[in-house]
Parts: structure tokens; C-alpha cells; sequence
């Protein structure tokens, strides 16, 4: 009986959000904009970083140009998808100059020491970079200033790369649409009427249209996949706890096991083990990333959809970009790792389970959300914002009010269904094997959509709730040209399963998938 009502129910959920997304598209459709293509004198920004890196080493190419370029674009797209919200330039560009002058000297074993000397990158704002805004999207925290860079952003500079600007997101993070008061909306550049995903929305944005070279993002909950599925990038979520968080929020890096995990998002598979290595540090040699890794020895398992019922139910297209890839993996592999279905009764729950275990992060959201000027009274703070008085987004307002007033989730059921799941995926996948996941219920929605389906991350949360790597890899676009993709997951510190499965990825189904043209 059970079954049944919920049959019913996901019926008739399809059905309204079929007539929900109908209306929306009559509005969000007309404000489709076009994002001009590449310029040819700029067409190495289609390259990786690695390649970039390279080229200035060589002499094949000045940083200062490459920092001149990506300036130059940012500014072209910019006022388009509203990605940036503060920017270093002059220092970027004076501090270029110095790498270039460097490199005239003739200094030798660059590559050993500063493998991405004179690379510029962009990071999310709630990750600090000295002197620049520091808002987490509170109009309550318009005037803030990061103090100190983020450990991940020192690490960075220490290997060469230099810090150009810091880009859009949701208040406190908790949304998956890039939108806040202060700076409003970020657009997904392949159709502008639709959201480029949250948290790092805005990196993934950048990066498909040639405007970043290296996107740091974080992930609590799918906000560098979400994104990047989005936006057609790779989005990389390594093992959680080895990278240090200092710098990110409020935190010391001294805090008990986190969820959360600093990550990036990129338009090549390449440029993900390289710069994961320089953020974990001396850590990194637990992520496995030196791991040589050939695809026929990787065992296959994979999802066509979860059930949570929280999540809108899976569009048929999702299931079908699951089917090719299946298809395409069980050509390349040998009979005994064949692609099989995996399934456990956490999916069913996933959301429930991932909002226990955000209890555990370090963050007080409530207090975050007045800056520290004692806890709001969410009931109160419905009441405002139905009256126009709210200085917050809906979603903030929503998010914290369903918090503070529902019941909180019963901690030791949640925690042995992730232990059970723990337990046997990880027996199942082994150090060899892998689970492909839907990137959610739908590609990219259209603004403000979210509010019709506000758990939608759930199918991303799986990785963080098991602290496991994940890439979210593109897989073309759907018949709207909006693009499509799966995730790839293995046990902790498997990560060279999930990017090596990535790369083959990669090259079968053409990579990441670009909001423009870049002209040779």
C-alpha cells in the first residue's frame, strides 16, 4: 500500500512541476542572451591550466598576457552572467609582470617548486582572499574584508598561481542557485534564463565561458557538482578530511571531521589531480592520486535513479544519459566488471540522513545569519519577509525557518543507515570499483525554480554524507542544449578510480561542453 501512495504521489508531483516548468519557460525563455564567442588572439584560455603553466615555464606564453586575457574576458562576460563580485586586478596583473621578469632570469626547476607559477584563478567568496569582500551574501556583512587568505588560497599562491577576483554565491551558502541581496543572481551561460547551480555557481559559469583558468570551489552538499553539472564542467569533490578548511567560513582547520571539502571545477579532467595536490599539501598522498589506473581493471556499478522523496522524480533524459554511459563502459570493459545496478534503502532517505549529519558541521547558520548578533526567531523572520522587512533571500528564510520548526531527524536511525550503507558499499566497491550516480532529477532548472523543488541536491549529498570522492563528469547536452552529466564515486581515497573512470569519460563523449566558441 505503501508503494502505491507513493506511486501517487510521484504522479502527481511530475505532474505539477510539468505545469510549473511550462510557465516558468514562458517567462525565462524571452531572456535568453547570447555569450559572445572566444576572440582568436585569446584561444589558449581554452586550454588547461597544466598546458598554461607549461607554455609560461617554456616562455611560450607571459603570464601577464594570460592574466591580461582573462581580465579582458571577464569584463566582456560579465555583465551577462554576474559572476564576479570583487576583483585583484592591478596586484594580479603587477604580480604577473614579477613571474615574467622571474622567468627571464633563467631560473630553473620551476615545475618542482611552483608548478602553477604565474596562473591566475578565481575562487568562491565565502573562501577568503586577502583584502577582498568577504559578504557570504548578508547585506548585514556588505563593508566585510577577508583579513588572511584561506589555507587552500595560500597554498595556491605558494605554488605559483595568482589570485584574480572572487565570484558570486548564495547567502551562507545553503541554496543550490547562486542568488543573494547584495549581488543578485548569477546566469548558467548556456541559457541565461536558467540558474548556473550553488554554491559555486559562478565559478562554473566562468569557466564555461573561458573567463577563469583554475575555479576553487567547495562542497557540503553537491555545491562544486551541482555546477558544474549545470554549467557541462568537471567538478571534483576529493576525499573529505584531508584538505584543511582553514579560511573557509570562520574556520581554524583545527575542526573535527567535516563534510565539507575543498574541490575544483574545470573544463579539463587533467587539471584536477595536479591542483588537488597542492591544496591537501602533505596530505595528498592519501587521496591516491599517483595511482596508475588502467579502466578495464575498474570494477562498475551504478544507479539509474534514487527515490528519495524529497527529490523530484528523474526525467526520462537524466535515465538515458545513465543508459549510454552504461552502454559505453560495458564496451570497454572485461565480462567480469561489467556494469551492474546497485541500489540501498539510504537512497530512499538521503536527504534525511544529510540534514542529521549537517548538524554535526561546526556552522550555527542561525547566528551566522544576523553576524553573529544573537539567534533569530524564524517564525518572525517569515512574518518580515511576507511583509517586505526581510533583508534575506526566501530560500535563507525558508531553509532555517523548516530547521528551527521541524522536527530534527532521529540521530541513530540516520546514523546506522549510513553506517549500513558505509558497510556494504565500500565492501562492494573494494579499491577498485566504482559508482556512477544520476546528476539529480533534471538539468539545469530556471530561475527561482528551485523553489518548487528545493531538494534536489539530494543525489549529490551521497558523497558527502559517506565523506567519499566524487567527479561530476558532463556528458553532452539534452535536445535543448542544455547540458547533461553523471557523477562518478569510489570508497575514500580512491580518487584516481573516480578521475581516471573521468577522463575515459572524457574523451568518449567529447568533455566538457562550452557556452561559446573559441576561434583559432
Amino acid at each position: 500500500m505503501c508503494k502505491v501512495i507513493l506511486a501517487v504521489v510521484r504522479c502527481i508531483r511530475v505532474m505539477y512541476e510539468t505545469v510549473f516548468e511550462f510557465f516558468f519557460s514562458l517567462y525565462w525563455e524571452r531572456k535568453k542572451q547570447v555569450i559572445p564567442d572566444l576572440e582568436a588572439k585569446h584561444s589558449f584560455l581554452s586550454e588547461s591550466a597544466v598546458t598554461l603553466a607549461k607554455k609560461i615555464r617554456n616562455r611560450e606564453l607571459k603570464s601577464e598576457e594570460l592574466v591580461e586575457a582573462v581580465i579582458a574576458r571577464i569584463k566582456q562576460v560579465n555583465p551577462i552572467i554576474n559572476a564576479v563580485v570583487d576583483d585583484r586586478y592591478e596586484q594580479a596583473l603587477a604580480e604577473a609582470r614579477a613571474v615574467d621578469s622571474l622567468i627571464a632570469t633563467g631560473v630553473t626547476d620551476i615545475e618542482k617548486h611552483k608548478p602553477f607559477l604565474g596562473v591566475p584563478f578565481t575562487t568562491k567568496e565565502s573562501q577568503t582572499v586577502k583584502g577582498l569582500s568577504l559578504t557570504w551574501g548578508l547585506i548585514s556583512r556588505k563593508n566585510k574584508r577577508a583579513d588572511e587568505d584561506c589555507e587552500s588560497v595560500v597554498r595556491l599562491k605558494n605554488a605559483g598561481a595568482i589570485p584574480i577576483a572572487v565570484t558570486n554565491l548564495p547567502e551562507l551558502l545553503i541554496w543550490s542557485e547562486g542568488r543573494n541581496p547584495l549581488y543578485g543572481a548569477t546566469k548558467n551561460p548556456h541559457h541565461t534564463g536558467r540558474t548556473a547551480g550553488g554554491s559555486s555557481g559562478a565559478e562554473a559559469a566562468l569557466m564555461a565561458t573561458y573567463s577563469t583558468v583554475i575555479g576553487l570551489s567547495s562542497d557540503v552538499g553537491g555545491s562544486t557538482r551541482i555546477p558544474s553539472f549545470y554549467c557541462g564542467m568537471f567538478g571534483y569533490h576529493p576525499t573529505a578530511d584531508i584538505i584543511n578548511l582553514k579560511g573557509l567560513f570562520s574556520r581554524t582547520g583545527e575542526e573535527a571531521s567535516s563534510m565539507f571539502c575543498f574541490g575544483f571545477i574545470s573544463k579539463h579532467v587533467e587539471d584536477l589531480a595536479p591542483l588537488t595536490r597542492i591544496i591537501a599539501g602533505d596530505k595528498a598522498i592519501k587521496l591516491g592520486l599517483d595511482r596508475e589506473v588502467d579502466i578495464k581493471d575498474i570494477k562498475v556499478f551504478f544507479t539509474s535513479s534514487i527515490n528519495d522523496c524529497w527529490m523530484s522524480p528523474p526525467k526520462a533524459e537524466i535515465k538515458d544519459v545513465m543508459n549510454r554511459v552504461v552502454l559505453k563502459l560495458g564496451e570497454a570493459l572485461p565480462s567480469e566488471n561489467k556494469p551492474r545496478p546497485y541500489y540501498h534503502k539510504c537512497f530512499d532517505n538521503i536527504t534525511n540522513v544529510w540534514r542529521h549529519w549537517m548538524t554535526k558541521e561546526p556552522e550555527d547558520y542561525f547566528s551566522m545569519y544576523t553576524d553573529g548578533q544573537g539567534k533569530p526567531n524564524m517564525l518572525w523572520e517569515i512574518i518580515k519577509k511576507f511583509f517586505g522587512f526581510s533583508k534575506h533571500c526566501l530560500y535563507l528564510v525558508m531553509r532555517l525557518a523548516g530547521e528551527q520548526l521541524l522536527p530534527a531527524v532521529d540521530a541513530v536511525w540516520a546514523e546506522q543507515l549510513t553506517q549500513s550503507l558505509k558497510d556494504e558499499l565500500f565492501s562492494q566497491l573494494g579499491d577498485n570499483g566504482v559508482l556512477l550516480l544520476p546528476s539529480g532529477p533534471m538539468p539545469s532548472p530556471y530561475h527561482y525554480y528551485t523553489y518548487i523543488c528545493p531538494y534536489n541536491f539530494a543525489a549529490f549529498a551521497v558523497a558527502n554524507v559517506l565523506k567519499c570522492p566524487a567527479v561530476q563528469v558532463p556528458i553532452g547536452v539534452n535536445s535543448k542544449k542544455i547540458p547533461m552529466g553523471i557523477q562518478v564515486l569510489a570508497a575514500p581515497h580512491n580518487d584516481a578510480l573516480c578521475l581516471a573512470v573521468a577522463k575515459y569519460l572524457e574523451k568518449e563523449f567529447g568533455g566538457a561542453v562550452m557556452a561559446c566558441k573559441a576561434n583559432k
